[in-house]
């Protein structure tokens, strides 16, 4: 465990200074979010990679379109751009350089189409990183709010159970019943209790679960919005 746990900060196990963590100390922030925006998913790292090469390939169809015109220069020395037109060598030059063009034309729109066909193969990874990510928010809230009901449930229970158990002890002292229904109420005691931890670890793990497939924390919705912000025109 210590080792994943070295991995996750970046830093190889004889690096990392991990100390021991006890589950009765580890605290679940006091509020945790049932909704968010989808701006906020926009942090996580598959997200912003797979929207890089979209728009890597977005660019790659304007140099594909802008390659296919002609690659000539116009020189007005000479005695003028008339004149370098109907002068021999110029008329071979201007020439050359559009029969470079025909003749690789049929090359030069096949890198287009190449380059529209990258465009949407990068939009379609980049729709599918999308609903990925929101699908993976949408069962971590829902988690979430599942474990919450949970939890209050067998904390209800465990409370009755303690109570119960403590009217039984003081009616076993009392001798009004046997030591088997005593153990018989320790044991539900007991058991709500185990059942209420293991609610409280399902909620821990589900809230680690939502880190991860928002890519960061919630609380930076704000800054998520300020950036957008300072983007837009």
């Amino acid at each position: 465990m210590n080792h994943q746990l070295a991995a996750l900060i970046g830093k190889t196990p004889a690096e990392a200074q991990i100390n021991d963590i006890r589950l009765d100390s580890l605290q679940l922030p006091k509020e945790l979010p049932l909704s968010l925006p989808s701006s906020l998913v926009r942090q996580r790292p598959d997200i912003r990679a797979s929207e890089a090469l979209l728009h890597q390939a977005s660019a790659n169809i304007g140099v594909a379109t802008a390659n296919l015109y002609p690659q000539i220069v116009l020189s007005g020395s000479g005695g003028g751009i008339a004149t370098s037109f109907t002068n021999g060598a110029g008329v071979w030059n201007v020439g050359a350089s559009l029969a470079q063009v025909i003749f690789n034309g049929g090359a030069l729109r096949a890198e287009k189409r190449k380059s529209l066909a990258a465009y949407e193969e990068a939009g379609g990874a980049y729709q599918q990183t999308l609903l990925q990510a929101f699908r993976e928010v949408a069962d971590a809230l829902g988690a979430i709010e599942n474990d919450a009901q949970t939890l209050q449930a067998r904390t209800e229970a465990a409370r009755q159970a303690e109570v119960a158990y403590q009217i039984a002890s003081q009616r076993f002292d009392a001798g009004g019943i046997c030591q088997l229904a005593l153990l018989d109420a320790q044991r539900q005691h007991l058991q709500t209790m185990l059942d209420r931890t293991t609610s409280a670890a399902n909620r821990y793990s589900d809230s680690a679960s939502l880190f991860q497939a928002l890519g960061g924390g919630w609380w930076n919705v704000s800054e998520t919005s300020s950036a957008a912000k300072a983007k837009s025109p």
